[in-house]
């Protein structure tokens, strides 16, 4: 019955506050173990509403709910975002004087603020000096993946997070992130000191989000297809992530010379020009950035409508977070990735300049192996974070132009059970060579010719081998251990295999496949929302008909004019979303208007007037 009633009261302050009518995957199971004080360890994609999984426990508890965030610009977003839902939050650093963070502390210790936002090195200079009687209800680590030196983006001052549990021993910490390999979790909640958490994996599938990739076609060509992009989405955003701040610039001036609405986002400007570059994104005064990686963290801009990557990134979870950022309402989006031999020697190059050779190697090799893949890109890129599906996406290029395929369950099972056979303990050139019957002298020395498998692919050339070891690596069968010298392990799918339970089917080795972007052409709908997957298509035309654009453009303008008007994002308003909606329903009254999802008590109190009559207005 406590159950109950702590999941109606959520419910409750979800709709409140937010606008929305239930949970999404997970949220109502996470929200209770951190209410009921459980150490929590929460993957979830970018956009999935991580947020809410410790923003609605703040609001259920006494006390304040400290979040740690990594950017400034982050932590201002987030509580720009809450304010205007009625939340009382506050962040304190850096760029504010000494007198307006004292001003919030005091705030907080009367028991006035319900969220407060750090950063790690704040946090760690203040939480000694805090007054005994300050009530915490919750600590949310935020981007946890940079605490760990498996993850991508490791940053040495969150390492030293885990005081937290040695100054506050009773206080729950719930620790999110959108990208964390096996690896990566595992390290997370030890260097956390988390105490018995609860794990919590939500799908990383986002499938409004289409998938292609590219060798580079040249630097006319690829000016060519990023401008279609930006002219189909002229009434939306995109940003273009570049490997150096050099292709950054070169970039954007090309593309301004065509006349596009460009900006240039990099750590080599100031943080002047850096600040105006963000703040004209946002607040929609400019419609694309050329990037390097540092750009568009944590910003919840709703109507990015597509990525693009310049260059092949270092990593698939630096990759995922990055185009995670289109398509955060869940509306159609692109993520276009081009790429060339001259992209992976430039991030050897660095990789061999840098700490962690092997395991940024190794990472750097599977994001190649994503680019070059003849598989469904979907699946891929969800069996890296050891999510698995027996279907294609229909939503990616691959798809879109697939390749001759063909029965592998043979092929899977003889590399399979030489795997296993041989203890787990080989990487893939001595598999292939004891598939191939190679008299190698440690293949010898090990045993590994007596094996019953040994020999049994000599009809299949080493690169062919390797091909579909690629392809059983990206279906999910087998897995490298990167911590026990890249040995390949199969996985509780891979053993299916070997049980007959589970057919393999691969794609036919040295297949010429069509490779092309996006055309805007509308394919299959997709298999779990139900909705039209073209990413080619506006966003804007997929989500309402034809005779209600011209009512969400002027619902856009108003959206602007108000934002303006106070001085905050478009999106901190109302997402693209929710305008759709409100586009098809028109409504005219107060009730109307306050069904709408994403919009709660606050906005509605707030806007429904300026809304409403619009709406009317045009009607008329």
């Amino acid at each position: 019955m406590e159950n109950q009633t702590l999941t109606d009261k959520a419910l409750a302050l979800l709709r409140r506050f937010f606008g929305y009518t239930s949970f999404r995957d997970r949220q109502a199971e996470i929200i209770s173990a951190i209410t009921s004080g459980r150490d929590c360890l929460v993957l979830m994609p970018t956009g999935g509403g991580k947020s809410i999984c410790y923003q609605i426990p703040a609001l259920l508890q006494p006390g304040v709910a400290v979040v740690v965030s990594p950017l400034i610009a982050l932590m201002k977003d987030q509580v720009q975002a809450l304010i205007a839902c009625g939340i009382p939050a506050a962040t304190i650093n850096s760029t504010q004087s000494d007198e307006e963070n004292l001003r919030i502390m005091e705030s907080v210790g009367r028991g006035h603020i319900k969220l407060l936002y750090m950063s790690p090195e704040r946090l760690l200079l203040d939480a000694t000096r805090w007054p005994e009687n300050m009530r915490i209800s919750l600590f949310a680590i935020d981007e946890a993946h940079c605490i760990s030196q498996w993850g991508h983006d490791f940053r040495p001052e969150y390492a030293r997070l885990s005081i937290l549990r040695e100054l506050f021993p009773k206080v729950p910490v719930i620790a999110l992130t959108a990208t964390a390999d096996r690896l990566t979790r595992d390290d997370i909640a030890a260097r956390l000191a988390l105490r018995n958490p609860a794990i919590f994996i939500s799908s990383f599938d986002r499938p409004n989000i289409r998938l292609t990739a590219r060798p580079n076609p040249g630097r006319e060509t690829k000016l060519k297809m990023i401008g279609e992009l930006i002219r189909r989405y002229a009434d939306d955003s995109g940003i273009i992530y570049c490997l150096s701040r050099k292709s950054a610039e070169q970039t954007a001036a090309e593309l301004k010379a065509r006349g596009y609405s460009v900006a240039v986002y990099h750590a080599g400007l100031s943080p002047d020009e850096r600040d105006r570059t963000q703040h004209d994104f946002i607040h929609g005064n400019v419609q694309v950035v050329c990037a390097t990686v540092a750009f568009g963290m944590g910003i919840n801009k709703s109507n990015i409508r597509f990525v693009v990557h310049n260059n092949l990134p270092r990593n698939i979870e630096g990759y995922y977070q990055e185009i995670g950022r289109a398509g955060r309402d869940g509306l159609p989006a692109e993520a276009l990735l081009f790429y060339s031999f001259a992209d992976i020697a430039t991030l050897r190059s660095f990789i061999d300049e840098g700490e962690r050779q092997m395991i940024n190697m190794e990472k750097l090799t599977r994001m190649q192996e994503y680019a070059e893949t003849s598989l469904c890109r979907r699946r891929v890129l969800l069996s890296y974070f050891s999510e698995h599906t027996d279907s294609d996406c229909g939503n990616c290029d691959v798809c879109l132009h697939p390749p001759t395929r063909f029965d592998g369950t043979i092929i899977a099972q003889k590399a399979l059970s030489a795997i296993i056979r041989c203890q787990e303990k080989v990487g893939a050139n001595m598999l292939i060579d004891i598939l191939r019957g190679s008299a190698r002298t440690d293949i010898i020395s090990r045993g590994y010719d007596r094996i019953r498998t040994y020999g049994a692919g000599r009809d299949l050339p080493a690169s062919e081998w390797r091909a579909y070891l690629l392809q059983m690596l990206q279906l999910g069968f087998i897995e490298i251990a990167y911590d026990r010298g890249n040995h390949l392990r199969v996985t509780p799918y891979g053993r299916s295999v070997l049980t007959g339970a589970t057919n393999v089917t691969l794609a036919r080795f040295l297949h010429e496949r069509h490779n092309t972007a996006p055309t805007g052409k509308t394919p299959k709908t997709d298999r779990k929302t139900g909705r039209k997957t073209s990413a080619g298509c506006s966003a804007t035309t997929t989500a309402t008909n034809l005779a209600d654009q011209a009512l969400l453009k002027e619902l856009k303008r108003l959206r602007m004019a108000l934002a303006k008007i106070e001085g905050v994002p478009p999106y901190i308003i109302f997402n693209d979303r929710t305008l759709c909606e409100m586009a098809q329903t028109r409504p005219l009254t107060k009730d109307e208007f306050s069904s709408i999802t994403g919009i709660g008590e606050t906005k509605t109190e707030k806007y429904w007037k300026h809304f409403t009559r619009a709406i009317k207005k045009f009607s008329e």
